[in-house]
């Protein structure tokens, strides 16, 4: 019983150490291990609960799972574990938006008043001084392609969002309509299309252009129209118990010791799938890795997933998603993505999320990174290691591109 006992431990320690459980996917294993090797130093240290890293290029994939989804409870981070992707709920959005221009219901350079009548006349915020704004009322025309980039002037949301107040944040406080009906009411903070402003509320904007023009909640166009096709199941604005039963659990970053446990944020509060939770195409849309694997690499192939289902047109993807709309000079972001100002060889896009989850594709490589954890704050010392981990798997697959060259892997 004894030896039992301890080959039972040794299994365990393997599985925690060597990579993901329910990996679901038809790309070939690379057998490297950069990113497990460079992450696991912090691990093992307890600054960095768990994390799960992707590196894939052109059919080769590394996946790896270390540490804990649950600290406390030692249980293991695997690839079918729901998490908070926060803003990387804005490319869904985007998604749906270049959905409605390729089918010729929409413009980007549509007025929003054309379908939201509440954004006809707008007005901007020139000064505040003793409690007193002095306004004017905007000069330029506010356009779909502005509240989707991030220059359409909205803060970063509206008073009913706050993450100060009961159920607020940007899964609670109000439905999408009534989101953008209270944005139109508020002064803008700049003239539209003059300067940029991160805002969840021009993304829910969008989305309420969505509905109007598709007689469907944002939500459930979400999910007829991309997350079903992509099989993409455990993902949604409502995790069930059973889901949450395996969440990352989310941490506070500390300085040269393990990560604190913190029971939740105020921008996402329990209970998760409560009756205050409201669907918001800023962020707030719950996934897993599996999952999110499934739209990246939809967008990585412009427009059709592993499973062969075509959600977007090859352009459509090239020139509405993968390079900015943005005015010269304002950075890159094109719909809900974070993009190039000028598509390369060697141009990423894709989005990040607040508690550190990210995602960017290369469609002209076909390459994809994806970073999950769940964490607040800084510091985060493992990143560089993580960077350098990328450089040389990258680089491996590059070296190793050979008939052969996928035996006789080293680790």
């Amino acid at each position: 019983m004894k030896q039992f006992a301890k080959m039972a431990i040794l299994f365990a320690a393997a599985v925690f150490l060597s990579g993901c459980q329910s990996v679901k996917n038809s790309s070939e294993n690379s057998g490297t291990t950069f990113a497990k090797d460079a992450l696991m130093p912090f691990v093992q240290s307890g600054q960095l609960p768990g994390a799960i890293n992707i590196f894939y290029k052109n059919g080769i994939q590394e996946t790896a799972c270390v540490g804990y989804a649950d600290v406390a409870a030692r249980r293991p981070i695997t690839m079918d574990d729901v998490y908070m992707q926060c803003s990387q709920t804005k490319g869904f959005c985007g998604v749906t938006v270049a959905m409605l221009v390729e089918e010729g219901r929409i413009s980007l350079d549509d007025p929003v008043s054309k379908y939201l009548p509440e954004f006809k006349t707008l007005w901007v915020l020139t000064s505040e001084k003793d409690g007193v704004r002095t306004l004017v009322k905007a000069k330029n025309t506010l356009t779909i392609r502005m509240v989707m980039n991030h220059t359409g002037g909205f803060p970063f949301e509206i008073c009913a969002k706050q993450g100060n107040i009961k159920g607020g944040g940007w899964s609670g406080g109000a439905p999408i309509r009534q989101t953008a009906a209270i944005a139109a009411a508020c002064p803008l903070l700049f003239e539209p299309g003059t300067k940029v402003q991160y805002s969840n509320t021009g993304i829910d904007i969008g989305a309420a252009v969505v509905e109007v023009v598709t007689g469907q909640p944002w939500d459930v166009f979400l999910r007829e129209r991309v997350l079903i096709p992509l099989g993409m199941h455990s993902t949604s604005f409502r995790p069930t118990d059973k889901q949450l039963e395996t969440q990352v659990e989310m941490y506070d970053c500390v300085k040269d010791g393990p990560a604190k446990y913190r029971r939740q944020n105020n921008m996402q509060q329990r209970p998760y799938n409560g009756s205050h939770v409201f669907p918001s195409a800023g962020a707030g849309l719950w996934t897993t890795a599996n999952d999110q694997l499934k739209f990246y690499k939809m967008l990585m192939n412009l427009g059709v997933g592993d499973n062969g289902a075509r959600i977007l047109k090859e352009e459509t993807v090239r020139e509405l998603l993968a390079k900015s709309t943005r005015p010269k000079g304002m950075g890159g972001y094109s719909l809900g993505l974070s993009a190039p100002e000028v598509d390369r060889e060697d141009s990423w896009f894709g989005h990040g999320g607040a508690w550190g989850t990210n995602c960017m594709v290369n469609w002209h490589r076909r390459e994809l990174k994806l970073w999950v954890v769940q964490l607040c704050g800084q510091p985060r010392p493992w990143d560089k290691a993580r960077v350098a981990a990328e450089k040389k798997f990258f680089r491996y697959v590059i070296d190793n591109a050979g008939a052969d060259a996928y035996t006789g892997r080293v680790k």
